[in-house]
């Protein structure tokens, strides 16, 4: 016999926890070095308030939540709160949002994923329930842990999650042997990939991008975040005249190089306010290394073949993104995304595992994860 109540419940947890995703994703590429949280609180089937975490140093959602519920007027005594991480339990530069339930009155904490941030970790669990509160976890988990795949990684690595994306034609070239390459894929592609950018906290590209493509590396009006636009280059040798030297409140270039090289654009450069950072290593284990401590959660590389292969050789990309245009341009020596990963054996190749492939206006995509 089936239980109908547990069905039910199951059911409107299930409702109510996706409406914490939807919300969280408001504030999508903006949270870090946080997580996106969103929460619902809930009594009689009714919402009596909910809110997202907007950004770091801002309050967490559960405490928007709990100021929306109580300008109701409702006695919060039975309510449940929804949120898809669990509630922190630690004094940041917030205080605890367990302190926060347990005064509000909330009877049931309703939690998608566990946090995996050392400072909470099941203490945010363990203290409401010592409080007396009914906790339930793993609601829509998958979902909620994939929302936050990029805070997941970071916490376990201290490193960002990497993403690489790059558009092909159908043979596998990402210019022709000239070096021309707009457009590879038609507008569709192009805005999905401004979208993808909403998501991330900087984009990692390389000098000879810089040389050849002059991009501009931002969401295009998408969204009124922009990441951390960021150029690694050995030699130094930029010209003096970029769209990455355009610097605005919003939109911020990083230069990353060597010391000793090209001293006079450096100074150009600082002049308009681009940020120069001088290493001696300038590996992609070190690039991420840096960003990480910046506190940046999500990096996409978004550079030519060479700088690419690096990456994922050390493991800096865990998911890609492959746009693939249905065309064909030939040429035995037009650049190909990935230059040599020392592979050499079919065998030996690496395989995306959870890929996933979507028509995307005219063109395709492939995504999939590296490990």
């Amino acid at each position: 016999m089936i239980d109908t109540n547990n069905k039910t419940s199951s059911v409107l947890h299930d409702r109510w926890m996706q409406r914490c995703i939807d919300l969280a994703k408001q504030a999508r590429g903006q949270t870090a070095p946080n997580p996106m949280v969103g929460s619902v609180i809930i009594k009689n089937e009714q919402i009596l308030g909910e809110g997202f975490h907007p950004k770091a140093g801002e309050p967490h959602a559960e405490v928007f939540a709990i100021r929306a519920a109580k300008l109701t007027g409702v006695d919060l005594r039975g309510a449940t709160l929804y949120v898809n991480l669990e509630p922190c339990n630690h004094h940041g530069r917030t205080p605890p949002c367990t302190a926060a339930i347990i005064q509000a009155g909330i009877s049931h904490v309703v939690i998608g994923a566990i946090d995996a941030n050392p400072l909470v970790s099941g203490t945010g669990c363990d203290r409401l329930r010592a409080e007396g509160i009914k906790v339930t976890t793993g609601i829509l988990e998958s979902q909620c842990l994939e929302l936050n795949e990029a805070f997941f990684h970071r916490m376990k690595t201290n490193l960002p999650f990497g993403i690489f994306k790059y558009a092909m034609t159908l043979d596998g070239k990402i210019a022709t042997t000239s070096g021309h390459s707009y457009w590879i894929t038609g507008t569709e592609a192009r805005q999905m990939v401004h979208d993808l950018r909403v998501g991330c906290d900087a984009i990692i590209t390389g000098g000879n991008t810089v040389r050849l493509d002059n991009p501009h590396l931002t969401t295009h009006e998408m969204s009124g975040h922009s990441p951390l636009r960021v150029v690694v280059t050995k030699s130094c040798d930029l010209p003096d005249q970029a769209n990455l030297w355009q610097i605005t409140d919003t939109q911020k270039t990083l230069v990353i190089t060597l010391p000793d090289k090209n001293s006079q654009l450096k100074q150009k450069l600082r002049d308009r306010h681009v940020e120069i950072l001088e290493l001696d290593d300038l590996s992609p284990a070190i690039v991420m290394q840096e960003l990480g401590n910046r506190g940046c959660n999500t990096v996409l590389w978004e550079c030519g073949g060479k700088l690419g292969a690096a990456a994922i050789k050390a493991k800096m990309v865990q998911k890609i993104y492959a746009f693939i245009a249905p065309k064909l341009i030939g040429g035995y020596m037009a650049p190909s995304p990935i230059d040599d990963l020392d592979l050499n054996l079919m065998t030996d190749a690496i395989n995306l595992r959870r890929s996933q492939f979507q028509p995307i206006g005219t063109d395709f995509l492939i995504t999939g994860y590296t490990s």
